[in-house]
């Protein structure tokens, strides 16, 4: 192959200029060049290094333009090494996220589908003049679940509450109630007990796991956001000199294929991520937090086994409600007064008739579609590993940047060390923002934090805190941790920025 580089080296007028070019083989020029347009001068010349700000002053390839221009391929590598560095962890957020909302709110859908179809051929007419109360209750375990300001145990109050009032008319439809009669009636739903123990088991179960499930796909969410904007890198400029020196000053000493020494290679790196390996502590704190409360989701009351129960339940306390109702009857017109009569009587046919008929259990082959097409067994198995896989990622990633074989060279003898090829040996500096000041090869002021890292740190800590709570089953409300996850306020939703 007729090579030009090393046609323009043989008719350079200078011997030592002759040397270094004709050293390197054509084709190892000629694909270099390919790769980076700037290469294609890089050898054309050899001068006095004087002019150089960054690599070895001696004799050199490089112009100061070049050098210019080999620091923005250096900001630009690096970026793009810290991307795809943490690609995989940044997408299992994004694609484990994105299951779990799709598992959760099809898991919801399906089972008001099962109560109005259920409810529909038990209770017919009766359940279809009073269908909204039912609608109400999984429009607000909705609303709940994607964010809305949404007190369980108050709604899950109102619902009975409601409940009560409707039933008690229809079982005493001999009377005319007023709003205010029926206000009266609904203050005595907890001493009165009408659908016995139900309501306290369906608060319990419902509370503890939705407050979970909505927590942990927070998480998931944030957990996302933090990982994505922290390997969007800002890189200082003694990141990009020392990233220069360590991945292009060889070219410009004719040594194109000599890779950083391992050591140096760390240096460099621990430099340039410090403030993302501060983050580390936090973020390990975080995912502790996660895999509580998934511990929580796959737990004899996870969501699954909650949802799909609710129309046997509410079918239970319905009849309990019936089978008690000259009781509370009896009680509330004690408390409340004797109503007036309403002039129509009962109907002939008796309301104790239409609310004879309990649920039966599921069948096998009659359980709801499992939501999203899996369990939440299968997805919380497959959360858990990933999650355990993400621990330590921040302060790991200078090593998995560094890998040898891979951007260093795994002889320590035949290594770029800074200046020529030879051992590096600096001691490899501890990672964190404190621990440079005696980093040799990045001048990182320890005083000056990375701002958006201590964001990212914020946001990572009140989540951890709603999670903490979350496992023990009290709520926060989201709303606190936004401004630190999201300090530009673009997110269209107070719980989700949604794909």
């Amino acid at each position: 192959m007729h090579c030009h580089l090393c046609e323009v080296c043989n008719t350079d007028v200078h011997e030592l200029s002759c040397y270094y070019c004709s050293a390197l083989n054509c084709n190892v020029m000629k694909i270099l060049h390919e790769v980076h347009a700037l290469l294609y001068q890089l050898f054309s010349v050899s001068r006095e290094g004087e002019h150089l700000r960054v690599c070895p002053q001696g004799y050199t390839c490089c112009t100061s333009e070049m050098e210019d221009r080999l620091n923005q391929e250096s900001k630009v590598e690096f970026e793009n090494l810290v991307e795809e560095s943490s690609r995989t962890m940044r997408t299992t957020f994004v694609s484990r996220h994105k299951k779990f909302d799709e598992f959760f709110l099809e898991l919801l859908d399906n089972s008001e589908k099962s109560f109005n179809s259920m409810f529909t051929r038990t209770y017919r007419k009766l359940y279809m003049q009073n269908s909204e109360v039912f609608q109400d209750l999984f429009t607000e375990l909705k609303r709940y679940y994607t964010g809305g300001n949404v007190n369980l145990e108050e709604m899950l109050n109102d619902f009975w509450s409601r409940l009560l009032e409707r039933m008690f008319q229809l079982l005493n439809s001999q009377y005319q109630f007023t709003d205010d009669y029926l206000e009266c009636v609904s203050k005595y739903t907890d001493q009165l007990k009408p659908f016995g123990d139900v309501p306290r088991k369906l608060k319990a179960r419902v509370t503890r796991a939705f407050i979970a499930a909505r927590t942990f796909v927070q998480g998931l969410m944030v957990g996302r956001e933090v990982a994505n904007r922290v390997a969007k890198v800002n890189v200082i400029p003694a990141c990009v000199r020392a990233l220069t020196k360590m991945l292009y000053c060889p070219y410009c000493r004719s040594m194109p294929g000599l890779k950083p020494c391992h050591n140096y290679c760390h240096n460099v790196m621990r430099g340039c991520l410090a403030n993302q390996a501060d983050l580390d502590a936090e973020w390990n704190l975080f995912i502790d937090a996660m895999l509580l409360v998934a511990d929580r989701l796959d737990g004899p009351l996870n969501i699954e086994s909650v949802v799909q129960p609710v129309d046997i339940m509410i079918s239970d306390a319905i009849l309990t409600m019936q089978e008690n109702s000259m009781q509370v009857s009896a009680k509330v017109f004690q408390e409340c007064g004797q109503p007036k009569p309403s002039g129509i009587g009962r109907s002939a046919r008796g309301i104790s008739d239409v609310f004879s008929s309990r649920f039966r259990p599921y069948t096998p082959r009659e359980m709801p579609t499992t939501a999203a097409g899996t369990s939440i067994d299968r997805l919380v198995i497959d959360i858990k590993n990933k999650l355990k896989e993400s621990k330590r990622f921040w302060s790991n990633l200078p090593d998995d940047i560094c890998a040898k074989g891979k951007l260093t060279e795994s002889d320590d003898d035949q290594c770029w060390n800074s200046h020529t090829k030879g051992r590096y040996f600096p001691e490899v500096v501890k990672e964190g923002l404190t621990n440079q000041v005696n980093n040799p090869e990045v001048d990182v002021d320890i005083t000056r934090p990375d701002t958006l890292i201590r964001q990212q740190i914020m946001a990572l800590r009140v989540m951890t805190n709603k999670l903490k709570n979350a496992y023990n089953g009290n709520d926060i409300y989201f709303q606190d941790s936004s401004k630190f996850s999201n300090p530009s306020g673009n997110c269209s939703s107070k719980m989700f920025c949604r794909d």
